[in-house]
């Protein structure tokens, strides 16, 4: 069986500073912070588009691959 990929935002919680620019830039609403303290991400909202990486100015989120 070939199993399919996608990709999903990942934040790394030890290093995020909860400054919610990856909040805004979000197209499908699937970050929020949380407590105040970091971002986090839902898995089954987020489509992998990458934006939030590329907004992130602390450079904490990235795409991983997760099985579909």
């Amino acid at each position: 069986m070939n199993e399919k990929k996608r990709q999903k935002a990942a934040v790394d919680q030890n290093f995020c500073v909860a400054c919610g620019c990856c909040v805004k830039v979000c197209p499908v609403s699937a970050i929020e912070i949380q407590k105040g303290i970091a971002a986090l991400v839902d898995t089954a909202k987020c489509v992998g588009c990458g934006r939030c990486a590329k907004e992130c100015p602390a450079s904490v989120i990235e795409l991983r691959e997760v099985s579909a």
